[in-house]
């Protein structure tokens, strides 16, 4: 009998990747996005590439409501979820004070709330067969203070801690946590962000290969490609302030960048 996945944020980078690799390793899939047309394209692809069943839900999570309706739609249709992947997310670079409050609000309920209160829903179900898979996705962003993209930085850095702990409550039984953290890809995100060179990123199949691997093999952090390892473990030296001051020197760059185009 094939496992089911659960993935959030479907329809495109990371999450797209991780849909296709599920679906090629025999997974069924429930697939979530906020693009009705290319939910239905996926369905009907990857169903009929894979031979598997695909259950897509057109929800945009920051409406904290959709999580609570896509959580029952999945037990209207006896749904055992058996790997969760809280890919979903979003943010926005830009002054604190001069991004629109709602802008924040928005990453808040789709980065952490929509991701708690998914994966209290679903870890619950998992506790009761003693068996499941959770991959939250993080940042390298979450290791240190983002000046100018501040609010998404935050986001993540809850989402490694909420990860650490949740891995700790959970290592005496059959259920696992664990944290992909991706520096910069090649995603739509990426480019709305304002990083229009992107030549050294990582593409979204490269991340969501190792992010597959890496849950496979039960590792509690996984970081995609040397160089971000590397980044990390100099965030980790440094003092907050200096870390902070070089985030903001690299992101007043990208939206200086990004008002050029």
């Amino acid at each position: 009998m094939n496992k089911t996945v659960l993935i959030t944020g479907a329809t495109s980078g990371i999450g797209f990747e991780f849909a296709k690799l599920f679906a090629k390793n025999g997974f069924n899939l429930i697939i979530t996005g906020r693009n009705s047309d290319i939910l239905s394209e996926m369905k009907a692809k990857l169903s009929s590439a894979y031979n598997i069943k695909v259950f897509s839900f057109n929800y945009d999570l920051s409406d904290l409501n959709s999580v609570t309706k896509l959580y029952d739609e999945t037990k209207k249709l006896n749904l055992k979820i058996d790997i969760l992947i809280n890919n979903a997310g979003a943010g926005f670079n830009g002054g604190f004070l001069d991004v629109p409050l709602e802008n924040h609000i928005s990453t808040i309920n789709l980065n952490i709330t929509a991701l708690t209160k998914l994966t209290y829903l679903i870890a619950n179900d998992m506790k009761l067969c003693n068996s499941g898979k959770i991959l939250n996705v993080a940042s390298t962003g979450a290791y240190q203070p983002g000046p100018y993209i501040g609010v998404y930085y935050a986001t993540k850095s809850y989402v490694l801690s909420l990860t650490q702990a949740l891995r700790q409550e959970l290592k005496d039984t059959n259920i696992t946590v664990s944290a992909l953290c991706p520096g910069a890809t090649k995603t739509k995100f990426a480019k709305r962000a304002g990083k229009n060179d992107l030549s050294s990123a990582m593409s979204p199949y490269e991340v969501a290969l190792i992010g597959y691997n890496g849950l496979a093999k039960n590792k509690a952090i996984i970081t995609p490609g040397f160089m971000n390892k590397i980044a990390i473990f100099f965030s980790k030296l440094i003092p907050l302030t200096l870390s902070a001051r070089l985030v903001m020197k690299i992101q007043l760059s990208v939206i200086k960048k990004k008002n050029e185009y």
